[in-house]
């Protein structure tokens, strides 16, 4: 069975790397294999040659960088398939009116594969989606938020129990929205894989709090520059990480112009 044109092409992956017993559809389409730890946060983006990974101006803007790359897609239905929770902050949210963060949807013609494998590891069928909210701006009607859980403020806690619908769980993390405070919450409800998905915000405050143990990393092969008055983020926004955060070169991947970069940050 074959999701895509073609394999991802392996250039470099180092030995020693964990190991899942992958479906061999998906171990065949991703060039290899892909294990993490028992305890791991992975987060998965999209930028292009010059570094943009969202245009807030421009609608779903992470397909127009992505390229219509549809290796893109598999590499995140698979990074979801691994995990037990998909985290995404409210512009995530927003930005993706249709978006239920689970792996067939990001890539539906592997979704049986995908169900294999999250069965073999002994996961629920689907990752538990959960939404961090500093000030509760979260559109009531968003058909994700009915099986979400949503991270808040003890500000913002009472009005969103207002406006969402009732399967929405809602837990304040305190006075502010603590990326610290939030994962401990997750670990304690047995969130061994988190997988962020959040926004350049949100992965700014994850790594600047030493939260994110790996990133991958999609190249798309689209310069689409900055211009005066439209904001066009990077990859990790709002955090001052001076004088940097080292990544260690953990793969290469390539699927035509594209290039699938993964990195231990811990």
């Amino acid at each position: 069975m074959t999701f895509l044109p073609a394999p991802l092409e392996l250039l470099f992956e180092p030995p020693g790397l964990p190991a899942f017993d992958l479906p061999d559809a998906l171990g065949n389409e991703y060039g290899g294999t892909l294990g993490f730890e028992a305890t791991r946060t992975f987060a998965n983006f999209v930028a292009t040659v010059d570094g943009v990974t969202a245009i807030p101006s421009v609608p779903q803007s992470n397909k127009l960088i992505a390229g219509g790359s549809a290796s893109d897609r598999f590499v995140m239905g698979l990074l979801r398939a691994c995990a037990d929770a998909v985290v995404v902050g409210s512009g995530t949210l927003s930005a993706s009116p249709g978006g239920r963060w689970t792996p067939e949807q990001a890539f539906p013609a592997a979704g049986e594969a995908f169900a294999e494998l999250r069965a073999r590891l002994g996961l629920a069928p689907l990752p538990e989606l959960v939404v961090l909210t500093a000030r509760g701006t979260l559109d009531p009607g968003h058909p994700a938020l009915a099986r979400a859980l949503v991270l808040t403020t003890d500000a913002a806690a009472d009005g969103l129990r207002e406006q969402l619908p009732e399967d929405t769980e809602i837990v304040p993390v305190g006075p502010a929205l603590d990326m610290s405070e939030a994962w401990a919450l997750l670990r304690s409800r047995g969130a061994a894989r988190i997988l962020s998905e959040g926004g350049p915000h949100v992965l700014g405050s994850q790594v600047a709090e030493g939260l994110v143990d790996e990133l991958f990393l999609t190249v798309s092969p689209l310069i689409v520059g900055r211009a005066l008055g439209d904001e066009r983020l990077a990859l990790a926004e709002g955090a001052d990480l001076l004088p940097g955060v080292e990544g260690r070169l953990l793969g290469i991947r390539r699927d035509d112009g594209h290039l699938f970069l993964r990195y231990g940050l811990s």
